[in-house]
Formats: C-alpha cells, structure tokens, sequence
C-alpha cells in the first residue's frame, strides 16, 4: 500500500482502547501489519507535540518493517518529518500546501454523498465514509448509512477509492466491499481485542473470500 493508493483494511489508531485491554499502541500496532494489514492511520491528536512525534515515530519504524503504509491526521508537517505516506485531514484542515508537504497524498472523512463529492473534487487520493454501522467511536455524525447507504456513497464517487468506517469488524467486511467500498477501516474491533492479530488475520480472510466470490460471480460460474 502506497501512499496514493488504499489497502483493504486500515487500522485506526486510539491507545485509550489499546491500554484498556492491556496493550501499548505500539504493539497494537506491529500486531496488525505482522497480521497483514496494509495501513495504519496514526489519531492520537489530544496529545502533546513531542509525544505525538514520538509515537509517529514509533509507528513509522512498525510499518516500514513490514511495507505498511502510516497516515498521520490533521498535520502534514508531522506526516513529512516521520516519512509517512499521507495525511488524514478534517473537513476544516486545509490540503497540504508549501514546505515539502504539497505533495502528500491526503484524504479525507467523509459522511454522506455530499462531503464524498467535494473530497473528490478536492483530489483527496481516498476517503472513509462513516458511520456504516452504529457505534459508540463515531458519535454526533448521525444515524448509521447501513450496507444500503454505503452502496449509495460508493455509486456517487465512482473515481474515489471509498474507505467503510464506523462499526467495522469480523462479520462484516464482505457485506461493504459488495457494497462497492475499496476497503474497510476499523478501530475498536482491533484496539480492543484481546488478540489484535487475529481480529486482523480474520477480517483480511473475509476480504479475500469477497474477492474470490466476485471474481466468481464476474466470470458467471457456478451459474
């Protein structure tokens, strides 16, 4: 996974959950890239500066061991300096812009059709759209799209790779990539498991399952 493109499954950072079920960020993070994930997107943004760094840092030498990708939200400046691949920009962060940051691949969440469209417009290199499901992590953005909704979002953006978000772990990874998303990204379900590197063993196996059946389906077998 480089930075323009997106993987099947992103992993969203919060070492409040981490700790809870016992873990340091850090090894949340190895755990998942060992596993496969593709990407890690680097939140933690209620930290202090040096902090945050450091735990860039962190994450980029866990990623780079494996060729994973590191997204690092709302600050492009951070996302140059550790040599990550992109940048997570909030509706309000402008695109990177000037010092060597310019030319960072950025995305961007999104929460219906309408934000999807003007990332698009933007030139964001991919977007989450959530929530999908219910959850408890994506408060205030209003009812649950469900598989229906994303399937929507996905139509209206056919040029965007669209990320699902919200409410995404085993169990549901196939239902929103036949929905049309490029991947799914998932926090909870991976920051609060007690083994991180199955819960991401299983959902990249789901994944694969929903390829090989489209695969299935394009060639008309088994009809």
């Amino acid at each position: 996974m480089t930075g323009g493109t997106v993987g099947r499954l992103v992993v969203v950072t919060d070492r409040v959950q981490a700790e809870r079920a016992g873990h340091r960020l850090p090894d949340v993070a190895a755990a998942a890239v060992d596993a496969g994930a593709p990407g890690v997107l680097l939140r933690e943004k209620d930290l202090p500066a040096a902090e945050r760094r450091c735990l860039a840092e962190a994450l980029r030498a866990v990623t780079a061991r494996r060729g994973a990708a590191l997204w690092v939200a709302s600050d492009a400046a951070l996302a140059r300096d550790v040599g990550a691949d992109g940048v997570h920009l909030a509706a309000a962060d402008p695109a990177p812009d000037g010092d060597g940051v310019a030319a960072l691949p950025w995305r961007r969440p999104c929460h219906g059709v309408g934000e999807l469209r003007v990332a698009a417009a933007d030139g964001a290199a991919w977007a989450t759209c959530s929530p999908v499901f219910a959850t408890d992590s994506k408060p205030g953005y209003g009812p649950a799209l469900g598989v229906a909704g994303l399937a929507a979002a996905c139509r209206a953006v056919p040029g965007l790779p669209v990320l699902a978000l919200g409410g995404i772990g085993p169990g549901r990874v196939a239902a929103c990539l036949t929905a049309g998303a490029a991947g799914v990204a998932t926090m909870g379900a991976v920051m609060r498991a007690e083994d991180p590197a199955a819960v991401v063993r299983r959902m990249l196996e789901e994944a694969e399952e929903a390829e090989v059946r489209d695969v299935v389906d394009e060639r008309g077998e088994g009809r």
